[in-house]
């Protein structure tokens, strides 16, 4: 059987924190890499050169240093030392993404899927990525590993095994890592798509820059968060970490993209899916209005819970809704917290919109191998 959750690529502790250091910097000569880090010039000079070798580091060509006036060659994570794959299921449809190593996607695809089934799920996987991969001059032994993100939460303490909404019953309480990685021969990492948003989103440049702890919010089906804390997931001591929709039953309104479906149904707008509400957001803006502000009330109660006990750098509103909703909501929870907050002297997080809607879950899906092959010792994920 496939072991799970075993990087394919193992790396030392200095080569690991040669990559932060350049995820969170930017490129950096290796003088300035060296003095950050604390090392000798010639510990950089050799662990650099393996980690070029394996094609995880890469210098800048000439033109880039020019355009950015440094006088020495800078050093930046590579995309070349391997192509990792992010997967989700939708209600009629399979979604998947390659990203290489810097965590850029190489490619999105989608393909038509009802089955429930998990082995038929890693059949077709596998059948796409072969086609892919012959398509786009892709390696399979070149592939880092394979994330799938679940809507569901962790069963038994056992990170692979879920508790998965109704349409994906197959799915609940079966060794996932064990069923997908048997078809697929390579790694597996199963996420909730809460915590695969929060990878994804903490690997923004904005944030992974400025942020070391960082609380995401997905609006999507149903309502999901993901805790980074020092740069590490954060999964629990059971891993449900995040599991912020116990707090909104669904016997009441929720903060979630299905609730303002269905509140746009009610109202009489003919939509079936929430890739249509961007289309009716004018004619609708009076109703959608009213369902950002209760939903921003809802959401700050979570938002502040979290930022109580987490002390995170930033929190992001994410979710399969359009950018303007995310915005407003972002905004609305930020007046609320500042209010909240007034008599508070110490620092606050920031509140971000993100800007990658319903794919932060594959992409983040995808960043789970990369993560894993890079976290540093002690993190989690």
């Amino acid at each position: 059987m496939m072991a799970s959750q075993r990087p394919s690529l193992l790396l030392t502790e200095p080569q690991k924190r040669i990559l932060w250091q350049l995820r969170i910097a930017g490129p950096l000569p290796r003088v300035q890499l060296a003095a950050a880090l604390g090392m000798n010039g010639a510990s950089m000079t050799r662990l650099t050169q393996h980690l070029s070798a394996m094609g995880l580091v890469e210098e800048l060509s000439a033109d880039e240093v020019a355009a950015r006036g440094r006088p020495t060659v800078p050093l930046a994570v590579s995309g070349h030392g391997g192509w990792s794959v992010g997967a989700t299921l939708h209600l009629g449809w399979l979604e998947l993404v390659v990203i290489d190593f810097r965590g850029l996607p190489l490619l999105h695809d989608r393909v038509p899927f009802a089955d429930p089934d998990p082995r038929v799920f890693a059949r077709t996987l596998d059948t796409r990525l072969r086609a892919l991969a012959a398509d786009h001059g892709f390696m399979r032994g070149r592939f880092l590993g394979l994330g799938v993100a679940v809507p569901g939460y962790v069963l038994g303490n056992d990170r692979n095994r879920r508790k998965v909404v109704d349409w994906l019953a197959p799915w609940n309480d079966v060794p996932l890592d064990e069923v997908l990685g048997d078809v697929l021969s390579m790694p597996v990492w199963i996420e909730n798509d809460g915590t695969a948003a929060a990878l994804a989103e903490y690997y923004q440049p904005q944030i992974v820059a400025y942020h070391r702890s960082v609380l995401v919010l997905f609006l999507g089906h149903g309502v999901g968060a993901g805790l980074v804390a020092e740069r590490s997931l954060f999964p629990g001591e059971h891993g449900n970490a995040g599991e912020v929709g116990r707090l909104f039953p669904g016997n009441g309104p929720r903060p979630s993209g299905i609730d303002l479906l269905k509140t746009l149904q009610q109202a009489g707008v003919e939509i079936t899916s929430l890739s249509e509400i961007a289309t009716v957001m004018t004619a609708q803006h009076a109703l959608i209005e009213t369902w950002v502000n209760r939903v921003a009330i809802q959401l700050e109660l979570a938002v502040f819970s979290g930022v109580v006990w987490l002390d995170p750098g930033a929190v992001v509103i994410s979710g399969a809704l359009p950018p303007a909703i995310l915005q407003s909501l972002a905004a609305r929870i930020e007046a609320l917290s500042a209010a909240r907050g007034q008599t508070y002297l110490a620092a606050q997080p920031r509140i971000y919109a993100s800007s990658m809607g319903s794919a932060a879950v594959v992409i983040g899906a995808a960043l789970a191998p990369v993560h894993a092959i890079t976290a540093l010792r002690g993190e989690n994920g």
